[in-house]
């Protein structure tokens, strides 16, 4: 994944389509939030904060990926699960909801030309990077990185369909 990345028109029309999700309850429990690049020095050193608070053992080939991962991508949007709580939807199907969200991101800027990788790692996890993000009762559901194919892409493997794919059987009576 290179540079270009999207621009500030295709970034606004990839996060329009990612709104547009099955949403049940139209309550848009997620919220994106994009990270400039001339913001990746600072989410560099909030994720290196983060590992030295959290890990103060750590290799340092581990705050190197640290830093590489806060300026991978030509775009960044991280995506937020913000469930409403105590609500009659069930929270299960608001988070489902966010994984639609990041969904239609990826297949929206793949529409668009782009490439995109969703990850959560270790950041997705760190109570320091989410207050960063995150506002009560909201966790980090991933980072999609965007940018162009740097190289011909290559699928990787995938289960075949006969192991995830059965018709229904009627229990029997």
């Amino acid at each position: 994944m290179v540079a270009p990345g999207p621009t500030p028109r295709d970034l606004e029309q990839i996060l329009t389509i990612g709104a547009r999700t099955p949403d049940h309850g139209k309550l848009n429990p997620w919220r994106f939030v994009t990270v400039a690049r001339d913001q990746r020095d600072d989410l560099a050193r909030l994720l290196v904060e983060a590992l030295a608070a959290e890990e103060p053992d750590a290799p340092p080939a581990k705050f190197a990926k640290a830093e590489e991962f806060a300026h991978s991508g030509a775009a960044l949007i991280v995506v937020i699960s913000a469930p409403v709580p105590e609500h009659k939807i069930p929270e299960w199907e608001q988070i489902l909801s966010c994984g639609a969200a990041a969904m239609n991101i990826l297949h929206a800027a793949h529409a668009l030309g782009f490439v995109g990788g969703w990850v959560t790692g270790r950041h997705a996890y760190s109570d320091r990077v989410s207050a960063a993000f995150c506002e009560s009762g909201e966790r980090i559901a991933g980072f999609i990185f965007l940018g162009t194919p740097g190289r011909e892409l290559e699928e990787r493997p995938r289960p075949e369909l006969s192991a995830v794919w059965r018709p229904w059987q009627p229990p029997k009576t």
